[in-house]
């Protein structure tokens, strides 16, 4: 079938399992009726309030059936949904807001942003507004998500995907009409996309406040979820449980399980393949830009093993030296990409411009080296991004928050191993002074970091951390430090 505008998704479902539940949040329901009334509604209230085809709304809450409401009434006004962290700090939110211009914040207490209308949390529509349908309205736009920067400030990456779906188009292994548990933040791309994708399916989307491995194991059971996302930190977690934990659950009916968003060691994988078997385990690289991913299926994966995969049908890549060389295969170099349609067709940046070479390639900052069939093999990251917990963090952005605090002539931000997110931030503070107190510095940057950005560990220095020019070398900082834990 066509495609479906996304103003119209949730009532073409309502129509077929309108009394079926569309969402489940900690052991409360929506069904797709109520789902499409009420948003009916709160996208009256939203109009009201200002919001207008094709610009954004920055939605700031939490993981819950009303991330979902928000997202779907900007959808019915033709507007382009824009999610950012709850938890957020008014400084970081500051910027996304200048760079985004949304025509309405939601989630945020009123006066938090003199130029913008804000409305807070539990917002409720007036009752006198109509629930009946809305004129279909489709944005140009179906997401714009929000990540870090290499300059210490945010950007925005808009999809130049418009914002409709065809429910009966394959996509991800999701079934038509099944359930898809998501344990992680709506406001980052990967549970973003599988979320509302499944619910585009007619999905059940199961979604928790925030990951527990038991309790992740318990509603796979319970709501039968066939689908379920993840980053290979939860995977460890549930791994770390004791076995007979683990096996008190039946997963029975999961189908398949997606990790991505960070590297996955080689013995967890196969653990899991050993466990829920080898053609349930699926595995995505690819950035929130689209220019190109690979996929790869466990059973594929144990005969290329430490790959994530082919390019898809829809892109091309190619490993390329300091040059602008391409390599030949078994060489590693920085991973390019482009999609079939052409750069600048899946999405736009705001606040940023890509890494490109001749020719339209595009990088993500990844090393990596590809072998004689094609299959890429990821190796390291060119940039200093931090992976931790399958969250990205930039250094520049906790560096930048560093230097801001009384004392401090420079810093740097590295990632350093650990067992359970994979890389935690540890910052190196030069304060010639000695003076700075490590408390107070926390609260300092508490108000302006979003909580997982922190460091999770402090190393006060007196020596410069930054060359002539200016330059900070993470990489060996790292290197030194790594070394010496071992």
């Amino acid at each position: 079938m066509e495609a479906i505008s996304l103003s119209r998704i949730v009532a073409y479902w309502a129509e077929r399992q309108g009394d079926a539940v569309a969402i489940y949040h900690e052991g409360e329901t929506i069904t797709w009726s109520d789902l499409e009334s009420s948003t009916n509604r709160l996208a009256r209230a939203y109009e009201q309030l200002g919001v207008t085809p094709d610009s954004f709304v920055t939605i700031a809450l939490a993981n819950g059936i009303e991330f979902f409401q928000a997202t779907i009434a900007t959808w019915k006004l033709g507007a382009t949904p824009q999610p950012i962290s709850a938890k957020l700090p008014e400084f970081e939110r500051e910027q996304i807001i200048e760079l985004g211009a949304p025509s309405l914040v939601v989630g945020v207490s009123s006066g938090d942003h003199d130029l913008v209308t804000t409305i807070p949390p539990g917002y409720q529509p007036d009752a006198n507004l109509t629930d009946t349908p809305l004129p279909e309205k489709t944005a140009a736009s179906f997401k714009a998500m929000t990540s870090g920067g290499s300059t210490g400030r945010p950007k925005l990456i808009v999809s130049a995907n418009r914002a409709a779906w065809d429910p009966d188009a394959e996509y991800l292994q999701f079934s038509n009409c099944g359930c898809i548990l998501i344990p992680g933040p709506l406001y980052h791309n990967g549970p973003f996309s599988w979320a509302f994708i499944a619910l585009f399916k007619g999905n059940r989307v199961v979604v928790t406040t925030r990951f527990d491995a038991q309790q992740t194991l318990e509603l796979i059971e319970t709501q039968k979820v066939d689908t379920v996302y993840m980053v290979p930190t939860m995977m460890q977690r549930i791994w770390n449980l004791d076995e007979a934990e683990r096996d008190r659950y039946s997963m029975s009916s999961l189908k398949v399980l997606w990790h991505l968003a960070a590297p996955c060691p080689a013995w967890l994988k196969e653990a899991f393949i050993d466990w829920l078997g080898a053609q349930t385990i699926w595995e995505l690289y690819g950035g929130t830009e689209g220019q190109g991913s690979t996929v790869i299926r466990g059973d594929e994966w144990l005969l290329h093993k430490g790959s994530v995969g082919q390019p898809g049908a829809h892109c091309e890549m190619k490993i390329v030296d300091e040059d602008g060389k391409t390599l030949p295969p078994g060489e590693v170099g920085e991973v390019f990409m482009r999609p079939k349609t052409g750069p600048g067709t899946t999405y736009r940046y705001i606040g940023a411009t890509a890494k490109s070479i001749e020719g339209g390639w595009e990088s993500l900052g990844d090393m990596g080296s590809m072998d004689e069939d094609g299959y890429l093999y990821l190796s390291d990251r060119l940039t200093d991004m931090i992976l931790s917990g399958g969250a990205n963090i930039y250094p520049a952005e906790v560096e930048a928050a560093l230097d801001a605090y009384p004392g401090i002539r420079s810093s740097a931000a590295i990632g350093l191993p650990h067992p359970d997110l994979g890389n935690a931030v540890h910052a190196i503070v030069d304060a010639p002074e000695g003076n700075v107190d490590e408390s107070s510095l926390l609260d300092h940057l508490s108000q302006r970091l979003v909580r997982y950005k922190l460091p999770r560990s402090i190393e006060f220095v007196t020596e410069p951390l930054r060359d002539d020019a200016g330059k900070v070398r993470r990489k060996a900082l790292r290197a030194e430090r790594v070394a010496d834990d071992g």
